[in-house]
């Protein structure tokens, strides 16, 4: 994933966005602005590694490193579920 015309704040929009969807998709309801956007930055670098793995890559623009970004941060936190003690969603 190569953000770099971007920068920082590319950096920070994708992470924000795919740290926000990713906890929606998992029912998470959130982990607030800055808990999002270190989901959305960690599941980034988890995203393109596993990625990279299956062969796919390549550069997507925006949209591509935001889809990139959620599945890495849906990955993340399907692992910290399953490593956290069990808590009740209700």
């Amino acid at each position: 994933m190569n953000l770099a015309p971007g920068g920082w704040i590319m950096w920070i929009v994708v992470g924000l966005i795919a740290g926000w969807l990713a906890s929606m998709v998992m029912r998470g309801g959130g982990y607030g602005l800055v808990g999002d956007l270190i989901v959305g930055l960690i599941g980034a670098v988890i995203g393109g590694f596993l990625l990279t793995l299956l062969g796919v890559g390549g550069s997507a623009g925006l949209v591509g490193s935001i889809v990139v970004a959620f599945i890495g941060a849906v990955v993340l936190i399907a692992i910290v579920r399953a490593l956290s003690p069990s808590r009740s969603t209700f």
